[in-house]
């Protein structure tokens, strides 16, 4: 059922409903990882398009103001923030809905039960997906470290281990932050258990590819690019978070490594072998694609698009790390990743970019350098203070690889927008001038 946007007071549209939807498709929006001034300018575009010309949004992390004015009177409402993390089939039709609701395609009231239905939808994979793709992303991750059997099968039950511990506060919200710490812990004690019994793991390798879900690195680069943007309420709250993130895994690994005898130092691990097959780490970030892909229950049509987006940034990370070092590559990992993204989604009309982007942060690895630098910290302050700081810049330049990444979009878009149109009326130029040398009537169309 469509209704076409009309005057305020006209449209046969229930404000009540209007603004429930309003908040609880901002909320979604949030869940799927959207910056906050893009979720406030959607929604008072939402309101818009229903005929709700003054409409005034404020949204955060964790609560969202609405205002609206029907035309005789103003209607507010507060509400909280995102109160789950979705899955990127759900948030391609999150933002498909949102597509709709902005074309006023949608009545409210239709688009709070497609909404909820969204929410309640399981995966397509359900619970052994998350299990099984756990497993292949924590492997992929690890063909980008090491090529020892031993650590390679280790990384890929770890991840299915920690795959299952997911499974169990899917439906809890209550387990949502302890199941880290636990995941960690388990992790810990796993690996340096094994190490005491005489097997060939290096924890170096092993302490982050299956806790690889859990790592805050959207959540800290959000973080920064919105405070790039001056909105420092959302800005500090996500790095905040971000960092109380990195924190309890940080505590979790030195939990599991004191289980078994040993300090938080060990921790640190053994120095990195080396990787003899150059087209390895090329495996193991199609590997880790698929992954990503099974355990986050990607829409049919993204798995390619996905690919694509992963294996651009990870190129051209490498690319980069040799000229200019591994801790400013992540800024043209995500130069290329996010024009890419956009471009997928508005010229190719592929998945929303937060579909095929938001992967790629896991193989721009900032959270990852940054559990490993907080983790350091337990046993040698010195050293995880310095990495610390390296950590910190690494995120910066990725975030400002993706500021200037969606403004070289934008630009590109704009002056492709612009030679269209030049184009499209030279052509109708030359066509008048056709058919009058040719003889044709004034008035032919």
């Amino acid at each position: 059922m469509t209704a076409a946007p009309q005057p305020a007071g006209k449209t046969g549209v229930d404000v009540d409903q209007l603004l429930e939807f309003m908040f609880r498709l901002g909320q979604a929006y949030l869940a799927s990882g959207e910056q906050t001034p893009q979720v406030e300018l959607t929604l008072r575009r939402i309101a818009t398009a229903y005929g709700m010309r003054r409409a005034r949004v404020v949204a955060f992390p964790t609560a969202i103001f609405i205002s609206i004015h029907d035309g005789a009177s103003e209607r507010v409402t507060l509400s909280e923030g995102a109160t789950q993390t979705l899955r990127l089939d759900q948030i391609g039709d999150v933002f498909a809905l949102g597509g709709a609701a902005l074309r006023a395609e949608v009545r409210p009231g239709e688009g709070l039960e497609r909404l909820s239905g969204i929410l309640r939808r399981s995966g397509r994979f359900g619970r052994t997906g998350i299990v099984v793709g756990n497993a292949v992303l924590s492997l992929g991750l690890a063909l980008l470290l090491t090529v020892s059997p031993a650590n390679l099968a280790a990384a890929f039950l770890l991840g299915a281990l920690v795959g299952g511990v997911k499974t169990l506060k899917s439906d809890q919200a209550v387990l949502s932050v302890p199941t880290p710490v636990i995941a960690a812990t388990l992790v810990a004690g796993l690996v340096f258990l094994g190490i005491r019994y005489g097997l060939p793991l290096n924890p170096g390798y092993l302490l982050v590819p299956p806790l690889v879900t859990f790592l805050p690195g959207a959540m800290l680069t959000f973080g920064m690019v919105e405070l790039a943007y001056g909105d420092l309420v959302s800005g500090s709250s996500r790095l905040i978070g971000g960092l109380v993130q990195l924190v309890l895994l940080a505590v979790g690994l030195a939990a599991g490594a004191m289980l078994v005898g040993l300090v938080p130092a060990d921790l640190s691990g053994s120095p990195r072998d080396v990787v003899e097959q150059p087209w390895l780490p090329w495996v193991g970030v199609v590997v880790f694609a698929l992954g990503v892909a099974i355990h986050f229950s990607a829409p049919r049509n993204a798995v390619g698009w996905l690919l694509l987006v992963v294996l651009s940034a990870f190129a051209a990370q490498r690319a980069a790390a040799i000229v200019f070092g591994v801790h400013a590559s992540g800024f043209f990992g995500a130069l290329v990743a996010t024009p890419l993204a956009y471009l997928i989604q508005l010229r190719f009309k592929g998945p929303p970019a937060a579909v095929t982007f938001l992967p790629s942060f896991w193989m721009l690895v900032p959270g990852s350098l940054g559990l490993l630098s907080v983790t350091r910290m337990f046993g040698d302050r010195e050293s995880g203070v310095d990495e610390l700081v390296l950590v910190i810049f690494s995120v910066v330049s990725i975030a400002l690889g993706t500021l200037l990444g969606a403004s070289m979009y934008r630009w590109l878009t704009e002056r492709y927008g612009w030679w269209q149109l030049q184009l499209g009326r030279a052509g109708k130029y030359f066509r008048r001038d056709d058919k009058r040398r040719h003889g044709s009537a004034p008035n032919d169309h």
